[in-house]
C-alpha cells in the first residue's frame, strides 16, 4: 500500500481539522475494517437509515453515541467459558466499534433491533435561519411614483396646508386688525365728512 504524507498541506490550512481527521481516518486501515456489515439507505427527503448485521447481539450489548458529528456504534460481546471443539468457526462472535461521519444538521431520531439487524434512523434538520428564503416582488406599477412626484406632492401639501392656515387667521381676526384696512377706513371716513361738509 502507498502512504501518502500530508504534514505539507496541515502545516499551510488552518480551519481545515475535521477535513484532516476525515482523510487521516480514510486511509488508515483498521483490521475489522469489514465487521459488521452495514446498509446506509437514503428513505425519504432528509431522512437517512444505517442498518447494521448484529447477529447474536443482544440490545444490552449494543452502545449507540454521537459526539462532534461523529457516530459510533459498539458492540460487546461476553466472552463464554466453555471451551467448545471447533471443526469450522465462521460465525464471527467478537466485539466490534463502527463510525460514521454525520453531515452538519444530521441527528439520530432512534435505533431499533429487530432480527439481528439494528437499524439506526437519522434525520437531517436544517434550521429556520439557514434555509433558503424567497422574497416576493410587488409589482404595483400604477401606484409607482418617481422620487420626483414625490417631492412635488409633498410641497404641494405644505402649501396647501399654508394657505388653509392663513384664510384661518384672516377670518378669525377682528375687521379692524389690520392696519392698511384701518388706513383705509380713516381715509374713507374723512373723505365723506368733508364731502358732507
Amino acid at each position: 500500500m502507498n502512504t501518502i504524507d500530508l504534514t505539507p498541506f496541515y502545516r499551510s490550512s488552518v480551519g481545515f481539522d475535521r477535513l484532516g481527521s476525515l482523510i487521516d481516518s480514510a486511509m488508515r486501515s483498521e483490521q475489522s475494517a469489514g465487521y459488521p456489515p452495514y446498509n446506509i439507505e437514503v428513505v425519504g427527503e432528509s431522512q437517512y437509515a444505517i442498518t447494521l448485521a448484529l447477529a447474536g447481539f443482544d440490545d444490552s450489548e449494543i452502545d449507540i453515541q454521537t459526539e462532534k458529528g461523529v457516530l459510533t456504534v459498539k458492540g460487546k460481546k461476553e466472552t463464554k467459558n466453555e471451551k467448545a471443539n471447533y471443526l469450522h468457526q465462521g460465525i464471527a462472535n467478537r466485539s466490534f466499534e463502527r463510525k460514521f461521519n454525520l453531515a452538519d444538521y444530521v441527528e439520530v431520531s432512534g435505533a431499533s433491533l429487530d432480527k439481528g439487524l439494528l437499524t439506526i434512523h437519522l434525520l437531517r434538520e436544517i434550521p429556520e435561519a439557514m434555509k433558503p428564503k424567497k422574497i416576493a416582488i410587488n409589482s404595483n406599477a400604477g401606484d409607482t411614483l418617481s422620487v420626483e412626484d414625490k417631492v412635488a406632492n409633498q410641497n404641494n401639501s405644505t402649501l396647501e396646508n399654508k394657505v388653509v392656515e392663513n384664510k384661518v387667521v384672516e377670518n378669525n381676526a377682528p375687521a379692524n386688525s389690520n392696519p392698511a384696512n384701518n388706513a383705509s377706513e380713516s381715509y374713507l371716513n374723512e373723505a365723506s365728512k368733508g364731502q358732507a361738509a
